[in-house]
């Protein structure tokens, strides 16, 4: 890719790309009320309409700013409210307190985004190669706003005594539990996993493979010994014998800090999960529902993950058996998220899915490849920084956008959270 400060014509699918996924983002926030957009129900959600200010402040920040001579800030006192964690970009407000934010309003917002959109689109011809590297890199990283938007909403919605649906839910089809796992045996070899891309003044490249974030290079050789992985994620009737079978009471099950965190929180289910009667039920984006005992199980910590292989006698994949194991799939097959409407993890008949439905926990910590070297500047801190104290997961979710996920692609969180769509598939030695 070209590094050079020149011009550099933009493709018109990249303009293409930049407004579905604006129009996507507007479009997933249309059944809410300003109030609706406004609140925020634990520090590690975020308002709605913060979410769509704050991938606007990266555009105009990373790229107006930045690269068009002359351009001037929508409002000036915006970087300090949505910026979200660059230091290198100076004070912001405080993440805990975004819910205090009832001004600027969700339509103000939106002409906000509406004017950073016309004025990007016409810089787009002018633009030099970092910069359409940095719009990338926006697109990209809007499209995992969109997911933290729909289950950020979703946390907000719980809290709600009302339950209220933000869609109404698709109609309920019976579907056969699947069988018995079967086990795929994994490579027990050598294996290149990750990606290979050049050093850039930003943490993205665009190359004829597609686009990549820094943290999932440079790809290098891992040693994989005998193995098996499952050939489906875990389904909520499984999780239902797990509970009944005492797993949330055992400590036996559960890593030290896991333990902690059950007694600590009074965790007893998956986050949303409640008892009316003799059966489970689920909070989601269409509202509360039974469960479906033949879909994944979702919204569980690395925590419940773990003790959940424990107690069936296997363990969690690490990252690098799973990427091996995956490469071989279709990154946009599976149910992921193609438009605004109703989201959830559904069964998926048929052979193994390693894409969509909920991101897959792994034994693996978040930590850099041999090689890695963060970005300079500000972007340098997109990812890099972050590489401490957290667990990778792999394979994209309900709420992923369609195109966005890639075998190499390396989520991660802390072991404790779970308001994510977020499940597991099994795996064991030899």
């Amino acid at each position: 890719m070209r590094t050079d400060t020149g011009p550099a014509p933009a493709s018109p699918a990249l303009a293409q790309r930049y407004a579905a996924t604006r129009t996507l983002s507007v479009d997933l926030v249309a059944p809410l009320s300003d109030a609706d957009a406004t609140i925020q129900s634990m520090d590690d959600a975020s308002p709605a309409k913060w979410h769509l200010a704050h991938i606007t402040w990266f555009f105009e920040t990373f790229v107006l700013r930045d690269h068009v001579p002359g351009y001037v800030l929508h409002d000036d006192r915006f970087p300090f409210l949505f910026n979200s964690y660059y230091e290198a970009e100076g004070q912001r407000y405080a993440r805990p307190r975004r819910g205090m934010l009832s001004r600027p309003t969700l339509a103000e917002i939106l002409d906000y985004r509406a004017a950073v959109d016309a004025a990007l689109i016409a810089a787009l011809p002018g633009l030099p190669a970092e910069a359409l590297a940095l719009v990338e890199l926006g697109i990209n990283h809007e499209q995992q706003h969109q997911e933290l938007l729909l289950t950020d909403i979703l946390h907000h919605f719980s809290v709600n005594p009302l339950e209220p649906a933000i869609w109404p839910g698709d109609p309920k089809v019976p579907v056969a539990m699947p069988g018995p796992i079967n086990w795929i045996e994994g490579r027990s070899s050598e294996a290149h996993v990750g990606k290979d891309f050049s050093a850039m003044a930003v943490s993205t490249v665009s190359t004829g493979s597609g686009f990549t974030f820094d943290c999932e290079g440079p790809r290098h050789r891992v040693l994989l010994t005998p193995h098996a992985i499952a050939d489906r994620t875990v389904t909520n009737g499984e999780w239902a014998a797990f509970i009944a079978d005492g797993g949330y009471a055992d400590p036996r099950l559960w890593l030290s800090d896991g333990w902690a965190w059950v007694k600590t929180n009074g965790i007893f289910a998956p986050l949303y999960w409640e008892r009316q009667g003799d059966a489970w039920t689920r909070f989601g984006l269409d509202g509360r529902r039974g469960i479906d005992p033949a879909a994944p199980v979702t919204h569980i910590s690395f925590f419940e993950a773990d003790a959940y292989a424990s107690w069936a006698g296997a363990r969690l994949p690490t990252e690098f058996e799973w990427e091996a194991m995956a490469s071989a799939h279709d990154p946009d097959g599976g149910n992921q998220l193609d438009a605004a409407g109703p989201v959830e993890p559904r069964p998926s008949p048929g052979g193994p899915a390693f894409f969509g439905d909920v991101w897959e926990w792994t034994g693996s910590a978040y930590r850099p490849y041999p090689g890695f070297a963060a970005a300079e500047g500000a972007v340098g801190e997109y990812n890099g920084k972050f590489m401490s104290g957290q667990f990778v997961l792999r394979g994209g979710s309900c709420a992923t956008p369609r195109g966005h996920a890639r075998a190499s692609y390396r989520n991660f969180f802390y072991p404790h959270q779970r308001w994510q769509f977020t499940g597991v598939r099994l795996a064991r030695d030899g």
